[in-house]
């Protein structure tokens, strides 16, 4: 099949100003799995600053925290989810993949055959 639909889906708050999307889902998973905004910033390639900006953007605008924060301490601190964030990061795919599952089927039905590939 030489034609594919690419939809990328994110929430943007009123402003227009990106509130969560893939991105943000990445940004939260990394830090979840290396256990620190700096090891997350470094597996996404991005700068620490860059991570820890969006991720308190999106609290601020969510008016809701996203991720726990412990500081130095023998152990040297860290950061986890919140489970708030744990269940939006898994709702907000479940959504993404119906969404995309649909868009594929109504371009497969509406518009695939009249792009000549049937």
């Amino acid at each position: 099949m030489p034609y594919k639909l690419r939809t990328k889906i994110w929430i943007a708050d009123q402003s227009g100003d990106v509130l969560f999307g893939m991105g943000r889902v990445k940004m939260l998973e990394a830090i979840e799995q290396h256990g620190s905004f700096n090891a997350a910033a470094k597996a996404l390639k991005m700068s620490y600053r860059a991570l820890w900006g969006r991720i308190k953007a999106t609290e601020e605008r969510l008016g809701k925290q996203l991720v726990v924060r412990t500081t130095g301490g023998t152990r040297g601190g860290g950061s986890a989810l919140t489970p708030y964030a744990k269940d939006l990061v898994s709702e907000f795919r479940a959504f993404r993949r119906q969404v995309l599952d649909q868009a594929d089927e109504r371009f497969n039905k509406m518009l695939l055959t009249k792009l000549g590939n049937e």
